[in-house]
């Protein structure tokens, strides 16, 4: 692997690792009093406050937004957020980190169909992957169905569809803009969400205690890392791709649930680990061309009458715009 595909594969890597993390620390904030509406809301409150200071600090140059990526934001963010809620009231129902993980790995299946309608091209090989990897989810969460909670399994999977759709959404947003551009403004809207639902369903009452506050912000740094290495992870790669390599976060996921809730897997579910191993292990370098096929509809039409007041005047990308705009 070159240079520059490796340049190109380190944020897609770096992605699950932090996702991973994502229902370990749930189901830790879960243990410790917390419901799955404060969970949602806070982490993400934790993850916008980390990123705008940051920003304000460091990287100023990437606060800048146009009117119309700022509105395909919020729609990126708005699937997000909503997903978001599904997926920690998923975890929270089935109380079982690495299954559920696991059950929510299912969105390789949703951004493969959706890829196909916004014209990816597949390879043979990254079908085989593919069919590695939807039989190893099959295998996987086999033994544990039978007896499984249903409502959670509905949200997981429901989450599943939403996180794909974010992913499908996200690539044609970052035709126009800088991913920590489109971080932060995702993560702010996604906050929106989340907060409004947290404002209707009112708190128990019952104050938490600091070990359940402690999970739910350290869940709120991996969330502002595992966006910021996602969102750079597709403009670089595309969505198929970051998606096949980021199903790792499920190895992620599972053997932490393992270390620190003694989770166990049978022999049959562990086979379905080594099949996700070897579908990743089978990806090659020429898989790391991005497919983008343009910026959302609504982008395209702003973004025309923006450059028709303008004229002749080049387009500059916002991270490069002179300090006079910050």
């Amino acid at each position: 692997m070159n240079g520059v595909a490796r340049r190109q594969l380190t944020p897609a890597l770096l992605a699950p690792v932090f996702l991973g993390l994502a229902p370990v620390l749930g189901r830790a904030a879960f243990l410790n009093g917390s419901d799955s509406l404060t969970v949602a809301a806070f982490r993400t409150v934790v993850a916008v406050v980390l990123l705008w200071v940051s920003y304000l600090l460091f990287a100023r140059r990437y606060i800048f937004i146009f009117p119309a990526g700022l509105l395909s934001c919020i729609v990126v963010g708005t699937v997000n957020g909503i997903g978001s809620l599904m997926y920690y009231g998923g975890l929270n129902a089935l109380n079982n980190a690495s299954v559920a993980q696991l059950l929510n790995a299912s969105y390789l299946i949703f951004s493969v169909v959706l890829a196909r309608f916004n014209g990816q091209p597949i390879s043979r090989r990254t079908w085989f992957r593919i069919s590695l990897m939807i039989i190893a989810i099959l295998l996987l969460t086999g033994g544990y169905l039978g007896t499984s909670n249903w409502l959670g399994v509905g949200l997981m999977l429901g989450n599943a569809i939403l996180f794909a759709g974010t992913l499908m959404l996200s690539q044609r947003v970052l035709y126009e803009m800088p991913s920590p551009t489109v971080t932060l403004y995702v993560l702010s809207a996604m906050a929106g969400v989340v907060l409004l639902a947290r404002l209707v369903v009112p708190m128990s009452g019952v104050a938490l205690p600091s070990s359940a506050w402690l999970a739910i912000a350290a869940l709120g740094l991996t969330t502002a890392l595992s966006r910021l290495t996602l969102f750079a992870g597709v403009k670089q790669m595309g969505t198929l791709q970051t998606v096949l390599v980021g199903i790792l976060e499920t190895a992620v996921a599972v053997v932490l649930s393992f270390v620190l809730f003694g989770e166990r897997f049978s022999t049959t579910q562990w086979f379905g680990v080594g099949l996700m191993v070897l579908s990743l292990l089978l990806a090659q370098p020429n898989d790391l061309r991005p497919h983008f096929g343009g910026p959302l509809p609504f982008v395209t039409i702003f973004g025309s009458l923006r450059l028709r007041r303008q004229r002749k005047a080049p387009l500059v990308f916002p991270a490069t715009e002179p300090d006079r705009h910050l």
